[in-house]
């Protein structure tokens, strides 16, 4: 692949291939057909999903061996969604040969299809009064007679991908009922068209339930593969947010609301300029996508674009130019008689149009449509066309950079502008997006709800002293290997520029290693009979006399091993290994025969104790290498320092990462949420309204009555900036995310504490306590207290928050050894203390 899978997509590859598996192993029992439904939300990859699947089958891992006979038939119901199926899987992959890219079209005429190609195929050429169904003078086999010679030649190796998660959005009734009609053909066969049932179907949804309605009166064995909303989201792949602006009461304002919608956009393409030329990114040019009323017979839309055009030009303060503004109209081309003309384009060609800032469309614009530049969306349309904004909306959330913008809250946002829509009726714009199983899992809402708060001037030096904080990610990091986490990193510090000779030192050191765990596999004395088992075998022969259906002669012989088979038995103890090491081990040894070299490393690889010694030996030397390289990735850009902190997060144990304060962050505010003041992030009034609970205010309000109390700030769950801390459930970390952090100051400078009101009737509390004594053991010297708080009634027979300061070394020391919430009670009752 021509980019790495975030950890969500990996783990739906890898359970993609275990069912895979799991489906073959049935059919060679004759257990009949098998279908794999594969759901997963909008935004999730899946298209990148299944070339990675698909090129994983072709060539092999580690974990499974090459198919390069395998066969792909991907099955949509729109040419262009076809089309761009293709473009996507010949961008992504880096191993599938573009020729092995084959788009079936009405020419097609083979018994079988070929193996190691990628077919894609549509619904629309697949009517009874098709080229592609019908007998010819200048076509020998239909279609179907196709597909059905490959499933019975090539049973093993065919893989039928029927696209359910990118249908037409703008089709009609009869349409869609004819496509699902012709996909329910590969599902149950066609008797009168002479196909056979498929053998193994992927159903690829955005939805499982979609898929299940096309399969559900079938006799097959189903298998299913799903993608959790919350994975998708917090991969950064979409936007947090989608932030609608209307008028408070339905009022005839359009172009106010479209000129409020210009100036959006313009802030967020400088927005945009700024952060890509910080970060040294590729520029994004932000587009603003205008939705316009129908034509009439004497005008192609309604909508006055004379107007949106003038408004356009005042905001950029420069007259346009041809090719800035274009339309995706239907039955229309270049339109005339306006400023400059207005040309036409493809929808899927708008993506990569950098000169196009805005795009007049209508309802043309299809589920399959991708976008990810389209950052602002105006509709002139009347609120009953709720339905499709929402749709369309849900395309519009695909981060530019296919990453989280960690250090401005405000590119993490999808802007649309309703003039006809007011606060009642925008409700049916949220709940429409809610409910469409095609829209992405994006927080929704009118735009006082979701703000975005910058950093407090007032409080620059105290950011300035925060660069020593600390913060873990444990959740959502999908945990590798050390020596896969060593082998990226020596890579990336390369590429990167960080320390180019780091690669050649991990890989010297790792070879030793390897040196040093055959030596000890020779001292066991078994070294003989091990290096035996790969170059010979013992082939087992019996005689059995007909007549007596007796064994009348048994023995054995042995043979030796072919290059062939050695080669894919080092293969295999290459990828286990790692490459960089095994390589670096051949060249290390290149006196010896290469043979015999390899022959060393399949003995190692195949030898749990000298494995595990590698890997414990990979996780201490990762350790040091990204210790010694610390403040040099701190200096790159943000995405690559993202690419460390994944890594770091990915061990088996809990390692610290630096907490780097946004520059701005994402908040809601509902009509409950109380104004605060010297908060850390503010809104354009200089505070910050925020939803407390009753502990947590009362809380807050006693550490503002300190003398020394400077700042606060309220840490929320699961954000990219959020403080997040480790703390153990059964020997499995989990996350936990202290509900304050406060600023102090003393004579020596600023003082960083972490607040945790905790309610003593949950569950959790021993094990959230003993997660914040060891955080506190490992960073008390960056943190001043760090509390674990309840409220209880005092000895005056009134309520005091009661406070456990883990960083006590007395309470640290007893908290640490317990194992009940009733120890944690005893303790709280012993050395708790209040302020009042």
């Amino acid at each position: 692949m021509r980019m790495s899978l975030f950890d969500f997509q990996e783990d739906a590859k890898a359970e993609l291939i275990k069912k895979i598996g799991a489906a073959h192993n049935l059919l060679s029992m004759n257990q009949g057909q098998q279908i794999i439904t594969f759901s997963a939300p909008t935004g999730a990859g899946k298209t990148i999903i299944m070339t990675s699947l698909f090129e994983d089958i072709l060539f092999g891992t580690a974990d499974i061996d090459a198919q390069p006979d395998a066969i792909f038939v991907w099955l949509s119901d729109m040419p262009e969604l076809n089309e761009q199926s293709k473009l996507k899987v010949e961008a992504k992959s880096d191993m599938i040969q573009s020729r092995r890219l084959i788009t079936i079209d009405s020419n097609y005429d083979s018994e079988c299809l070929d193996p190691g190609n990628v077919y894609f195929l549509n619904t629309q050429k697949l009517g009874n009064d098709k080229l592609l169904t019908q007998k010819s003078d200048t076509r020998q086999y239909t279609i179907w007679e196709t597909l059905t010679n490959t499933a019975a030649k090539y049973q093993q190796q065919l893989y039928v991908v029927i696209d359910e998660a990118h249908r037409g959005m703008n089709i009609s009734t009869r349409a869609e009922n004819i496509a699902r009609s012709i996909m329910q053909k590969f599902i149950v066969g066609s008797e009168a068209d002479g196909l056979c049932v498929m053998p193994l179907i992927i159903g690829v949804s955005a939805t499982p339930q979609r898929f299940q309605r096309m399969i559900a009166e079938t006799n097959s064995t189903k298998h299913s593969v799903s993608v959790r909303p919350e994975d998708v989201i917090e991969s950064g792949l979409l936007k947090d947010r989608v932030i609608i602006h209307c008028p408070e009461m339905a009022f005839n304002a359009e172009m106010t609301l479209f000129q409020e919608a210009v100036s959006t956009w313009k802030s967020m393409s400088v927005e945009w300029s700024t952060y890509c030329a910080s970060e040294r990114e590729r520029l994004v040019k932000p587009i603003l996508v205008v939705q316009v009323n129908d034509r009439t017979d004497s005008v192609a839309t309604t909508t006055d674009i004379n107007t949106c055009l003038e408004t356009l030009a005042d905001e950029l303060g420069r007259s346009l130019e041809i090719g800035e503004v274009v339309h995706t109209f239907n039955d229309e081309g270049t339109l005339n008689g306006f400023s400059i003309p207005i040309v036409k384009i493809e929808p899927s060609r708008i993506e990569e149009n950098e000169k196009a800032i805005l795009v007049f469309f209508k309802m043309n614009l299809s589920t399959g449509w991708d976008c990810p530049r389209a950052e602002v969306m105006m509709s002139f349309r009347s609120a009953q066309d709720y339905t499709y904004i929402a749709q369309l909306l849900g395309r519009m959330v695909r981060t530019p950079l296919a990453h989280r913008i960690e250090m401005n809250a405000a590119l993490n946002a999808v802007h649309l502008f309703l003039p006809f829509f007011d606060q009642s009726t925008v409700s049916d714009v949220v709940q429409a997006l809610k409910e469409d199983e095609n829209a992405a899992p994006t927080e929704t809402g009118i735009a006082p709800e979701l703000v975005t708060l910058s950093r407090n001037p007032a409080f620059e030096e105290v950011f300035n002293h925060m660069q020593d904080l600390v913060t873990y990610r444990v959740e959502g990091v999908r945990k590798e290997t050390n020596l896969r986490r060593l082998d990226k990193i020596r890579a990336f510090l390369a590429v990167d520029g960080v320390n180019a000779s780091t690669d050649r030192s991990i890989r010297q050191k790792m070879s030793q290693k390897v040196r040093e765990e055959l030596e000890v596999i020779k001292l066991s004395q078994n070294y003989d009979k091990l290096v035996s088992g790969v170059t010979g075998m013992n082939l087992k022969t019996l005689e059995v006399e007909i007549a007596t259906n007796q064994i009348v002669a048994d023995h054995a012989q042995s043979v030796s091993v072919l290059n062939a088979d050695k080669e894919a038995i080092f293969k295999t103890a290459e990828k286990r290994i790692g490459d960089y090491i095994a390589t670096q081990y051949r060249v290390e040894n290149r006196e010896k025969d290469d043979s015999e070299a390899k022959i060393e490393l399949i003995v190692v690889a195949s030898n749990v104790s000298a494995m595990d010694n590698l890997e414990d030996y990979a996780g201490k030397l990762f350790d040091e290498t990204y210790n010694e390289n610390r403040r040099a990735i701190q200096m790159l850009r943000t995405a690559d320092r993202e690419k460390y902190d994944h890594l770091v997060s990915s061990g088996r144990n809990a390692t610290p990462l630096q907490w780097r304060a946004p520059f701005s962050i994402s908040f809601n505010c509902s009509e409950n949420s109380a104004e605060y003041d010297r908060h850390l992030f503010i809104n354009e009034t200089g505070n910050c309204r925020v939803t407390l609970n009753a502990w947590e205010d009362g809380v807050l309000k006693e550490e503002m009555h300190r003398a020394d109390f400077v700042a606060w700030l309220r840490n929320l769950d699961r954000k990219n900036w959020s403080i997040e801390i480790p703390y153990k459930v059964s020997g499995v970390y989990k996350a936990m995310f202290p509900d304050m952090m406060i600023v102090r100051k003393d004579a020596h400078g600023y003082i960083f504490d972490i607040l945790e009101p905790h309610d003593s009737s949950r569950s959790d509390n021993c094990a959230k306590a003993k997660g914040l004594a060891e955080f506190a053991q490992a960073h008390f010297v960056v943190y001043g207290r760090i509390e674990l708080i309840r409220k209880l009634s005092g000895t005056d027979g009134a309520s005091h928050f009661y406070r456990l300061n883990l960083t006590n070394i007395t309470i640290q020391r007893e908290v640490l050894a317990i194992s009940t919430n009733e120890d944690l009670d005893r303790i709280f009752d012993t050395h708790a203390t209040t302020d009042n």
